[in-house]
């Protein structure tokens, strides 16, 4: 039972609600809000100094990344960030391409000398400094020694060759070619690989290999543009992608190189916010509608929801019908936005079909739901985990397979089939036959071998900047206990295991961060808080309520509007999301006040 205020618990989780559906677009979906980005900011910059004719864009940009320097002279991600060698590097490469060096001398020298603190003074230094923190990945590593090669920064001889040649080939190959760069990043591949051909042309038989490769996989890099001109919707990627062919100068002979300069220049100009910053990415309109859907159905308060029909008319509007140009992946998945340059995912269709399950059951949705469930069966690895984007492609970060994507696969594979998975084996042998029961067979198989030895698991697509690493087993290990209690399998060892870790790690504040010791936030408490409702033992009420009391007192305090930098994006990119701790508090409130109901007397 518990002690805290129904009273006052109840204005909490209205606070919240009010919030969430202020947040409302007209047509009922959501759209968030991403955090502003120096890093976006920064090679958007550069991209358009290169291109030339767009002196007011430049002009704010440079701006906006003179008044958000931080203190220590570096730059992060977002405003809330830590400074890091990546941004730090783009934004200094900015200040040169656009010709603002001179004028911001005092700015670059507070920049120079907290990369000399930390990293060294030499442009060897530095570019060994970037390498050293992607390691055998590219995928961000070269862009940035590009960027910084392009300003004069760094020498041309710093920025490995990139292959684009392979970009010709069929994408079913991709994942036996060895691509140094993850699925999502050909079209960096494609640009950058030609700027670099151009700066440090190669022996006699690659010369020859790559200027024949030249126009065909030019040709790829505009069959995958999305309408919106946007690789992926973000402005780092795309903005990587102009500069490169800006620099090269082979859009005057190559009409395809032309068209995706221009659409990608058309992309950064639309994106640009009135502070004269860039987001890093246009929005998560799916994936914050599907967590505010799913959140309202853990409070169990989904009916209070206005104009459903239209809410799954516009979800169902979002699954992919085709064949998808830019991963090669079939038909039957959800990506993040409704906008052109999304791609579907393992996060998102998960969350999608809880949505549209919880919106409508079987009917008339149950034909997509189909199609979803098979998408995500066809995903699967043969490790039993799920990837991000495509099967097979396991060596590289965020292309292999993540214990968060597979405990969201495994919740929405058998919310229909729930009462069929009543089993009590924790050896996880089970009978019965059909794709659902193999399907989450392999999974949990796949998430017993993921645990760490203290009970966690780690994320693929989250990080905390306070903890070691950057890891956040908080939230890993949130989504996956949240898996386990839907399935039932809360006396299985590893969810106990589980569970002992997410106490064990409560703050004494009474709330949690990404582990403990990191400062706790609305987000991972409220994930936390959810999850150990119902699985925490009787004997740790008193702290799960501790955790609550900690997040009502933040809600009170205005805390829901001002969300922390939790997020991976891409790899060592960070963000943050305004509806994270609004869709959050909701899940776990509401869920609180059911729970509250259920163990007073009266409520039975």
């Amino acid at each position: 039972m518990m002690t805290l205020s129904p009273d006052r618990l109840a204005a909490a989780y209205q606070t919240a609600k009010a919030a969430l559906l202020a947040e409302r677009h007209h047509d009922g979906y959501w759209v968030g809000e991403l955090s502003t980005s120096a890093l976006s900011t920064a090679t958007a910059v550069s991209a358009l100094s290169l291109v030339g004719r767009h002196d007011a864009l430049v002009h704010g940009g440079i701006a906006w990344l003179v008044r958000n320097q931080n203190a220590d002279g570096g730059w992060g991600d977002t405003v809330k960030s830590f400074s890091n060698i990546s941004t730090t590097m783009l934004c200094r490469a900015a200040f040169h391409l656009s010709q603002h060096a001179d004028a911001n001398a005092d700015v670059l020298l507070r920049a120079d000398e907290w990369l000399a603190r930390s990293y060294g003074r030499t442009p060897e230094q530095l570019a060994d400094a970037i390498r050293n923190r992607y390691g055998k990945d590219h995928t961000f590593s070269v862009p940035i020694l590009m960027n910084c090669a392009l300003a004069g920064l760094v020498d041309w001889k710093e920025v490995p060759a990139l292959p684009f040649e392979l970009a010709c080939l069929p994408q079913s190959w991709y994942r036996f070619v060895g691509l140094p760069v993850v699925s999502y990043a050909l079209p960096a591949l494609i640009a950058i690989g030609q700027t670099i051909f151009h700066h440090k042309p190669p022996g006699m038989f690659l010369r020859w290999l790559r200027r024949a490769a030249t126009a065909p996989s030019l040709r790829v890099l505009a069959r995958i543009q999305p309408e919106s001109g946007g690789y992926l919707e973000a402005a780092p990627l795309t903005s990587f992608v102009v500069m490169a062919l800006a620099a090269c100068g082979i859009a005057r002979n190559n009409a395809s190189a032309k068209h995706v300069i221009d659409k990608g220049v058309e992309f950064l100009a639309n994106g640009v916010r009135p502070d004269g910053s860039w987001p890093i990415d246009s929005n998560l309109s799916v994936w914050v509608t599907t967590l505010a859907v799913n959140a309202l159905t853990t409070a169990g308060d989904l009916d209070s929801l206005s104009r459903k029909d239209k809410l799954i008319e516009w979800l169902l509007e979002q699954q992919e019908t085709e064949r998808h140009p830019f991963t090669g992946a079939e038909p039957g998945g959800w990506g993040w936005s409704h906008l052109s340059g999304s791609v579907p995912d393992a996060d998102d269709t998960p969350g999608a079909l809880l949505a549209l399950h919880a919106l409508h059951g079987e009917s008339p949705t149950h034909v997509s739901q189909h199609d979803g469930e098979r998408w995500l069966q066809n995903l699967l690895n043969r490790d039993g985990g799920m990837p991000t984007f495509c099967r097979g492609w396991g060596k590289l970060p965020f292309d292999r397979s993540g214990s968060d994507l597979t405990a969201h696969a495994v919740r929405a594979m058998t919310v229909r089939y729930r009462p069929i998975f009543q089993f009590e084996d924790p050896t996880g042998t089970y009978p019965g036959a059909g794709l659902p029961l193999v399907f989450t067979e392999k999974c949990l198989a796949y998430l017993g071998r993921q645990q760490r030895p203290d009970g966690s698991w780690l994320p693929l697509w989250f990080g905390n900047q306070h903890a070691p690493d950057d890891i956040n087993p908080t939230y890993g290990t949130t989504r996956v206990l949240a898996a386990y209690r839907d399935l039932h399998y809360a006396d299985w060892p590893a969810c106990r295991k589980g569970i002992r870790w997410l106490l064990d790690n409560q703050n004494d504040d009474g709330g949690w961060g990404g582990c403990k010791g990191c400062p706790s936030s609305i987000e991972e408490t409220a994930l936390a808080v959810e999850v150990l409702l119902d699985l925490a033992p009787a004997e740790d009420s008193n702290n799960v309520e501790r955790g609550l009391v900690w997040l009502i007192d933040r809600i009170e305090a205005g805390g829901l509007h001002h969300p922390t930098p939790i997020g991976f994006y891409f790899a060592k990119l960070w963000y943050f999301e305004k509806m994270y701790p609004i869709v959050w508090s909701i899940a776990a409130l509401g869920r609180a006040m059911r729970w509250a109901a259920k163990t007073e007397p009266d409520g039975q």
